[in-house]
């Protein structure tokens, strides 16, 4: 069975609104055969990201930045799963296959440098943007769960068999 790795930093209820949402649309009834495994960012390991077939991130956007949780997990493995640099420093895909992704990012101001921060590491993983990056400033509503929602379903199809 294909399995969808959530990995999230969600530290306020507003960021823990858009992590309930994607995990609703990743574990939406209609897509079947799909295994949803959820780490907070602290907690997900090198096993975790190998076993997996396809990704979901989730980040506060931090002055400027993802979070520092968030760059801790991709600091602590990215070698062990693939990640590949150029000569340069740049970004060098990752050998093997392109797995998808989805990234989520809540804002209060900005989510840019966040965004440009976690794109610049997946870049040099074996890994592909499956979905545009749900970007949300300020309050979640209505709208923004949808759009959650639709992201965590999205990736999940995506996988499914």
């Amino acid at each position: 069975m294909p399995t969808l790795l959530v990995v999230h930093h969600s530290p306020t209820p507003t960021l823990t609104a858009l992590t309930d949402a994607v995990l609703a649309g990743a574990r939406d009834e209609a897509i079947t055969g799909v295994d949803v495994v959820v780490r907070p960012a602290l907690e997900a390991s090198a096993d975790d990201v190998l076993a997996a077939d396809g990704y979901l991130l989730g980040t506060p956007a931090n002055f400027g930045y993802m979070s520092g949780a968030l760059k801790h997990f991709f600091d602590s493995l990215f070698l062990e799963v693939g990640g590949a640099l150029a000569d340069d420093g740049s970004a060098a895909g990752g050998p093997g296959g392109r797995k998808p992704y989805g990234l989520w990012v809540h804002g209060r101001y900005d989510t840019t440098g966040a965004v440009r921060s976690v794109r610049s590491i997946v870049e040099a993983l074996p890994w592909t943007q499956a979905a545009e990056v749900l970007e949300v400033l300020g309050d979640v509503g209505e709208p923004e769960r949808a759009a959650a929602h639709e992201l965590g379903a999205t990736v999940s199809a995506l996988l499914s068999p």
